[in-house]
């Protein structure tokens, strides 16, 4: 790090004595910072920044921000900046591919600041020296915990350490757990990092804890709420389903590492990821059974959450979503249904889920009656959240402190803040405030009956009939929805079969039009569709529907309320609009990681209500409260009293405490890192190890002075065979190529698929094109199928994924077959196959032996059209694939279109008269019919 001679003032926002302690550390060596997640990592950071800032005349990357990040971080500079009054500071710059061009890249990097620059820009400038790392002051990374060996952000840090010995380089994470797996991961993400020392701040460090728990805590209130009968039904049947599923998961894979896969950890948030990547290796090899179980407990465990969190009619209304989503494809047999959907558990979660919005039973359609005089109809019950009752509670109680204590007075406003897991959990609270003393005639009739003369409690009637009104004329639609997709699935299985019948049964009929059918059973005949027991009671219940509806309809109490405002025009803005009173709000705000500190800050409430428990958020309050001597805090906890909810918190809070137990063992007996300095090496050793001594068939004895050159494509950043390449001694240059992916030397290029891309590059025909290009312009062109490291070398695991009707052995387009065709169509084209991108790697350097060096400019230019610009040929290849899959949507007609319209949302605005030009007519009829065309018509 340079020294800086004159060091202008700099005030800093750290008041709480760890933060101050950190941030000396920070400044003083190279560290990897690891602090617990609500103690204020993006604080540390934004300070730490605008100390170097401060100084005028440093180069301070930034590597891994996100969008909101980097918006916070360029906030707090430019606050810290005019507190401080530092005029050299500049603040910070962020380069991304939209908005920066090269030329004015580089001059940014002339002029020197803080810049925060997306991973796949940052390696390409540092490769190609329009950022020379010799240059930069120092390196900042964010979300060091994402930080593999293979990943585009390590590259970055190997090219910085070797081109700059002095620069500082400082990792930071507020993410425990990553550092806990695998055999001694703390040393392996030390090395990943080239860094030595590592900095654990739990919350149970002496310092955290003396800081935040001193005589400024905050005042906390601990709600537990207990749940209805029909929640707990729902919620032990759930978990009986989990518990099911698991144990069959842990049956038929008994050869892998178990001890995770219990009910305790399927309620934490990463337990799918966890299951999949214990699966993946051997995903081919696993039962179809396996994997609808594995898609099984992710959707479970999002039910387990709705329950929670969705009001009665918004779960019955999900259940039935996913109740449409696994019913059995047309032509497949009960089994190939999700096995949780059988058990006794799944009917009491479907029962008790309806009985919670309406109760009566249907008349079945075996034994029909008048339905006019039948006792036995449907009435709403509408079945509250437990919570919203006590929600109104607490509001109330403060409205009465605040009442009764008006002249306590500090620097807090009155704002009431309430903080929810997700957007939608606040929007259904925000409704259920407005609407919550939006009384119903019959509740008046009842009270005047009871004589009751005390104002009428808080309700949620008004909004839950209005949801059921809604979900019953949902569920009318989504019938129709529901079979008019069907009737689509049908004609393209009957197309299917008439297809294959036309081909495969020459001579006779097939067998769906023979005469006798044995069995005579819809599932053998080809036709028809099982009535599913879903549509079935839509269809007997009608009339009880019907009565339903007559008994929610609208009122004069609907009438009065005001309409929901979905689009303002602002005009008259002064006559309609204006500033609230702080002390009159009640924010509803969900959990948003480090910005709900900004929240905290500029809100200043006084009351904080946490309608769903969230550990780093308590954290959160007490740095604020701690920070602030002046500001009182009184915070209302909620939660439901054993529900999963509690024990998923407590869960969280055991993980985080056990991950930095583990890494404080692990940085006691951890080895020294001690990095070799490839440049302090003898010239004349390193000049030996570029001999190539292999004079076989007539070769020759060899010696270069410098190593092999690999132009890469500058798209190719995404994968991990760049950084590979570059750790085997390669010089990587990066360009903008229109043919190949990789060009080795003047004659071989290289076009790079993992099998992923390959299936989709057959399917749209990019990869037949591909390859006639680079047979025009080099004499050894080469297709690479790179497999995943961690993933079986074979093609099963890819040919088994999608095991629908239409995807057979006899099916002649499987990748196999695409393959042999492909060699059939290119004869000299040469297919290599890599296991992993390190044997790929290992490859290149064989490919490259006795061979010269490419020119890139000669790369660059090759495939273009005299005085065309490469840049120009860039498009981003998502939305292409997307548009070869519309009818009438050719190779010529994709171009056209890609050149003359910006984005996906311009075609689909498109007119009929303007895709006629781009077109032509009957291509312009197709297209525009597949945008325009509406699900419900028949």
């Amino acid at each position: 790090m340079p020294t800086e001679t004159a060091k202008p003032s700099v005030k800093l926002s750290l008041p709480l004595e760890y933060q101050q302690d950190v941030f000396s550390e920070l400044r003083s060596e190279d560290e990897l910072l690891v602090l617990a997640r609500g103690l204020g990592l993006l604080r540390v950071v934004t300070n730490l920044l605008h100390s170097y800032d401060a100084v005028g005349n440093n180069l301070v990357v930034i590597v891994g921000a996100d969008e909101r990040e980097n918006g916070w971080i360029g906030e707090a500079l430019a606050e810290h900046a005019a507190v401080s009054r530092t005029a050299a500071a500049r603040g910070l710059s962020t380069i991304n591919t939209d908005t920066v061009s090269v030329g004015t890249r580089e001059k940014m990097y002339a002029k020197g600041g803080i810049f925060s620059i997306t991973s796949r820009i940052l390696v390409v400038d540092l490769l190609s020296r329009l950022l020379n790392p010799e240059t930069v002051t120092g390196l900042i990374v964010l979300h060091s915990e994402r930080i593999v060996a293979t990943s585009i952000e390590a590259f970055i840090i190997r090219i910085f350490r070797q081109m700059n010995k002095n620069g500082f380089l400082k990792a930071f994470s507020d993410n425990p757990e990553p550092f806990t797996t695998g055999f001694a991961p703390l040393a392996a993400m030390m090395r990943n990092l080239f860094l030595r020392k590592p900095s654990l701040w739990p919350r149970f460090h002496v310092t955290v804890a003396k800081s935040l728990e001193g005589r400024k805590k905050a005042e906390v209130i601990e709600l537990e709420v207990p749940m209805t009968d029909g929640m707990r039904d729902i919620q032990n049947a759930i978990l009986e389903c989990v518990e099911v599923s698991i144990g069959e998961l842990r049956k038929a894979n008994t050869g892998l590492e178990l001890d995770d896969w219990t009910l305790d950890s399927a309620l934490h948030k990463s337990f799918d990821v966890v299951i999949r990547r214990q699966l993946d290796p051997i995903w081919h090899r696993v039962s179809y059974r396996t994997r609808q179980i594995v898609n099984d407990l992710s959707v479970l465990r999002s039910i387990l959450h709705a329950l929670l969190t969705y009001d009665a009619v918004s779960f019955h209304k999900y259940l039935d979503t996913i109740l449409a989503a696994h019913q059995p494809p047309p032509g497949s047999n009960r089994q190939n249904q999700s096995p949780w959907l059988f058990l006794d558990a799944a009917n009491t979660i479907f029962e008790t889920a309806k009985r919670r919005v309406y109760a009566g039973k249907p008349i079945e359609g075996d034994n029909p009656g008048p339905t006019g005089s039948s006792p036995d109809t449907l009435r709403p019950v509408l079945e509250e959240q437990p919570k919203w009752n006590l929600l109104a509670d607490i509001l109330e109680e403060i409205e009465r402190d605040a009442y009764f204590n008006p002249g306590f007075r500090d620097d807090s406003n009155g704002t009431i803040l309430i903080m929810c897991s997700d957007q939608g959990t606040c929007r259904q609270l925000r409704e259920y405030l407005h609407n919550m003393h939006v009384y119903m005639e019959q509740d008046k009739e009842d009270d005047e009956e009871n004589d009751t003369v005390s104002d009428p409690k808080p309700s949620a009637a008004f909004m839950m009939r209005r949801k059921l009104r809604n979900y019953l004329n949902w569920k009318k639609d989504f019938a129709r929805v529901s079979a008019s997709l069907f009737t689509e699935n049908q004609k393209a299985l009957e197309g299917y079969t008439d297809q294959r019948g036309a081909n495969g049964y020459r001579g006779k009929a097939p067998p769906n039009k023979r005469r006798r059918v044995r069995g005579g059973s819809a599932a053998a005949a080809g036709g028809g569709r099982p009535v599913s027991s879903g549509m079935q009671m839509a269809e007997d219940k009608e009339s009880q529907v019907a009565s339903l509806l007559a008994d929610i309809q609208p009122n004069e109490a609907d009438g009065a309320q005001k309409e929901e405002i979905v689009l303002d025009s602002l005009d008259d803005m002064e006559d309609y609009f204006e500033l609230y009173e702080m002390n009159d709000l009640v924010v509803i705000h969900p959990y948003d990681g480090d910005m709900d500190e900004h929240v905290l800050e500029e809100v200043r409430p006084r009351y904080v209500i946490m309608y769903e428990p969230d550990a780093a958020f308590i954290r959160r309050v007490e740095v604020y409260r701690s920070s602030h001597s002046d500001r009182n805090v009184r915070v209302y906890f909620l939660y439901y009293g054993g529900s999963v909810e509690e024990q998923r918190y407590l869960s969280a809070v055991r993980r985080e405490k056990d991950a930095f137990t583990r890494l404080i063992k692990e940085r006691g007996n951890m080895a020294v890192t001690i990095t070799l300095d490839g440049a302090a090496a003898d010239p004349q050793e390193q000049f030996l190890r570029t001999v190539n001594t292999r004079i076989a068939g007539g070769g020759r004895l060899a010696a270069t002075s410098e190593p092999p050159r690999i132009v890469v494509d500058v798209r190719e950043f995404r994968s991990s065979l760049p950084s590979l390449l570059h750790g085997r001694s390669n010089i990587v240059i990066p360009c903008m190529l229109t043919v190949a992916d990789y060009v080795l030397t003047p004659t071989i290029c290289i076009e790079r698929k993992s099998v992923r891309d390959l299936i989709s590059s057959f399917k749209n025909g990019r990869l037949f094109n591909q390859a006639e290009t680079m047979l025009q312009h080099y004499k050894h062109p080469m297709l690479l199928i790179e497999f995943d490291q961690n993933k079986s070398f074979t093609l099963d695991t890819f040919g088994t994924d999608h095991t629908t009707a239409l995807t057979t052995a006899n099916n002649p387009s499987d990748l196999q077959s695409k393959i042999a065709l492909l060699t059939l169509a290119f004869p000299r084209l040469k297919i290599i196959w890599s296991s992993s991108p390190y044997q790929t790697a290992e490859i290149f350097e064989e490919l490259k032996k006795q061979q010269e060096e490419p020119d890139p400019i000669k790369a660059v230019q090759t495939g273009l059209v005299a005085g065309e610009d490469p840049s120009d040929q860039s498009f981003n290849q998502t939305p292409q694939d997307m548009l070869r899959a519309v009818p009438g949507m050719s190779e010529k007609n994709l171009s056209r279109i890609t050149l003359e319209v910006a984005n996906m949302v311009d075609v689909s605005n498109l007119g009929q008269e303007e895709l006629d030009v781009m077109v032509g007519k009957e291509a312009g009829r197709q297209v525009w019919r597949f945008f325009n065309r509406s699900v419900l018509e028949d």
